[in-house]
């Protein structure tokens, strides 16, 4: 058997003294996963990225995608990345394409491209002014204030007119501020699964009542669906978009006013699979990823 290492956070591990309340999507994805590798004679071995001790050398392959507490030490976890790809372990997905992908400024490349993204303001030290100004750019006084590296919705802040922000600094690091988009709380945000750009299944997740949040942190919960036609093509056109189809990727979309579906976020970092609502995505990483360690 050939032994894949798959970085977690430190609080997923099974025996963490400090376990994460959401671990057990963390097993549920693993023990599909496992099962989807089996066939191809891999392995699955989670370790921590933040165990720098461990002799990386020893596997075949680095599985990036359950790294869930990157965010407050995103330089040292990029760096990690690069000494593991510097020891010629293959890093999936590649260390270049995580690095593009960990700042949400990639946005603006796929909106170049002429991908429909929700419009974004950018400030590094985002204030309260920048919150009135992007009220007055977007002509809505309902905008969401999020960090430009981070995810799960963690700091992230709704304004409207009603509830401003006192003067002065409004988030201690690099943020981006769009306009709240109503859908979200209704018909919810769709997820769409891709194996070395192959669809796997989609998802819609809805918050619960009096939210906009779809995270299951906050109430939040999940539906497999089968996309209409126009929405699986709008997220293939974020998966072509991109000049190498990730191993792994979820494309995050949300409805805009005009019934087009907008691209809120591509994650080929630490996305959840969602296996629970499509089972055949361990079956599909396991022959991806065997297809590639052939090559």
């Amino acid at each position: 058997m050939t032994e894949i290492a798959l970085l977690t956070a430190a609080n997923l591990i099974s025996d963490a003294p400090d376990r994460r309340a959401d671990a057990y999507l963390f097993d549920v994805q693993l023990d599909i996963l496992r099962q989807g590798f089996a066939p191809h004679g891999l392995t699955l071995t989670p370790m921590r990225w933040t165990d720098h001790a461990t002799d990386w050398t020893r596997f075949a392959a680095i599985l990036v995608n359950c790294a869930w507490d990157y965010q407050d030490r995103h330089a040292d976890f990029l760096a990690t990345l690069d000494r593991i790809a510097g020891l010629g372990v293959p890093v999936f997905n590649d260390p270049a394409v995580i690095r593009w992908n960990i700042r949400k400024t990639y946005l603006r490349a796929f909106e170049q491209r002429g991908v429909p993204v929700i419009p974004t303001l950018w400030p590094e030290a985002p204030t309260d002014e920048d919150i009135r100004q992007a009220m007055a750019d977007f002509g809505i006084d309902d905008v969401v204030l999020k960090r430009q590296v981070g995810g799960g919705a963690r700091a992230q802040v709704r304004y409207t007119h009603a509830n401003m922000p006192d003067p002065g600094p409004v988030m201690d690091r690099p943020g981006m501020i769009q306009p709240f988009i109503a859908s979200i709380a209704t018909e919810g945000e769709y997820s769409f699964l891709f194996i070395d750009g192959a669809f796997s299944h989609a998802l819609v997740k809805r918050a619960k009542s009096g939210d906009y949040r779809i995270q299951e942190a906050y109430g939040g919960t999940s539906e497999t669906i089968t996309p209409a036609p126009d929405d699986l093509a709008a997220a293939r056109s974020v998966i072509t978009a991109v000049d190498a189809p990730p191993l792994y990727a979820r494309v995050d979309m949300v409805r805009g006013a005009a019934g087009e579906l907008l691209l809120m976020e591509l994650e080929v970092l630490e996305p959840y699979l969602y296996p629970e609502n499509g089972p055949q995505v361990g079956a599909m990483l396991g022959a991806a990823l065997a297809r590639r360690l052939a090559r």
